[in-house]
C-alpha cells in the first residue's frame, strides 16, 4: 500500500513537472518571437532607380545582340 502511494505521488509530481516545463518553454518561445518582431517589421523601401537602370541595361543589351 505504501509503495503504491509513493509511486502515485512520484507519477503525479512528474506530470506536474512536465506540464510546468512545457508551459515555461511555450512562454520563452512567445517572448523570443515578440522580441524578434520589431527587427523584422521594418521594411526598407526598394530603390526604383536600380530597377529602372537594370531595365534600361537589359533593353540596351538585347538591342545589340
Amino acid at each position: 500500500m505504501n509503495a503504491t502511494l509513493e509511486f502515485a505521488t512520484l507519477a503525479i509530481a512528474t506530470m506536474f513537472a512536465v506540464a510546468t516545463a512545457a508551459g515555461l518553454l511555450w512562454l520563452s518561445l512567445q517572448a523570443a518571437f515578440l522580441m524578434m518582431r520589431p527587427a523584422t517589421a521594418r521594411r526598407i523601401p526598394a530603390r526604383t532607380e536600380l530597377a529602372r537602370g537594370t531595365a534600361q541595361l537589359a533593353r540596351a543589351y538585347s538591342a545589340t545582340h
